[in-house]
């Protein structure tokens, strides 16, 4: 009965990261739309500063119990966070957003390897060849050109890299703390980083138009507060290479979300992409 009630938590896990998957794939369309009137830091800074505050008040009676371990394994992982989120939205600027997410999904293959130096697990070579092949998957979804590295793709690659320690981390923490408390200071903790680095580089903010509030509110409510919970409780239940694979599929559902509300064309090669990110997901699955 023991083995069936793991067996059933991991699977509610696994179906509450591909829900994260989707509530991040609809976030490309909302920070596209929210950036439109306001810059990135400060987006961020209320993207995380509001998430967390929003956590405070719904779980108040928790969170006043948080305790050192809890504030300690939370502003680790906010600093991945911050520096990561950093990383990612100045690289943008000096590359595609198609070959961005292609380098992003990088984080599925470093994962596996990560978690094996801090956790001593060795990773299985299904988790391994699944990594691989959801890599190749998004490439056949998101190059559109030529593959070469040049600087924003530098910065991306280190963002994968800092996404990919975040995510094992978290799995590491989330084994003996309580998942809320640790989101709430991870959020907080980048939140301050953020709205720092905002307040010495980039402008004051004059107006922000309605569109731009609406992204914003999507941001705050269900790409942050919503899919960072869910992400740190369901790693309680699954591996964190697994989670990787699963949480990368934000680039299709970006994708699908793009064709259907901004009408972009799906071409033949994203449905091969398509094809291998699906088989990837259920290699993951499968003891070899």
């Amino acid at each position: 009965m023991k083995n069936l009630s793991m067996k059933k938590k991991s699977l509610i896990a696994d179906i509450s990261l591909l829900l994260v998957a989707v509530i991040w794939g609809g976030g490309f369309i909302a920070a596209k739309i929210a950036l439109s009137s306001i810059t990135p830091l400060y987006l961020l800074s209320f993207r995380f500063l509001c998430s967390g505050l929003l956590i405070m008040i719904i779980f108040f009676n928790k969170i006043r119990k948080i305790g050192r371990k809890t504030i300690s394994a939370g502003v680790i992982i906010g600093i991945f966070l911050y520096v990561g989120q950093t990383l990612q939205t100045v690289g943008l600027k000096y590359t595609t957003a198609g070959k961005q997410a292609f380098l992003i999904a990088s984080y599925t293959v470093l994962v596996p390897f990560i978690s094996w130096i801090l956790t001593k697990k060795k990773p299985t070579i299904n988790s391994i060849l699944a990594g691989f092949m959801m890599l190749i998957g998004i490439g056949f979804l998101s190059l559109q050109q030529d593959f070469s590295i040049a600087y924003g793709d530098g910065l991306t690659l280190l963002y994968a890299l800092v996404f990919a320690f975040q995510i094992v981390f978290i799995g590491i923490y989330v084994k003996d703390i309580d998942p809320i408390q640790l989101t709430t200071i991870q959020l907080v903790t980048a939140g301050l980083l953020t709205l720092i680095s905002a307040l010495i580089f980039e402008p004051n903010i004059d107006v922000i138009d309605n569109k731009a509030v609406i992204g914003i509110l999507y941001l705050v409510i269900f790409n942050t507060t919503i899919a960072f919970s869910i992400q740190n409780v369901a790693q309680k239940y699954t591996s964190d290479t697994h989670t990787s694979i699963l949480i990368s599929l934000e680039s299709v559902f970006g994708l699908l979300l793009s064709v259907l509300l901004l009408g972009e064309v799906f071409t033949k090669k994203m449905i091969i992409g398509c094809i291998v990110i699906f088989i990837s997901v259920v290699l993951s699955k499968i003891n070899l």
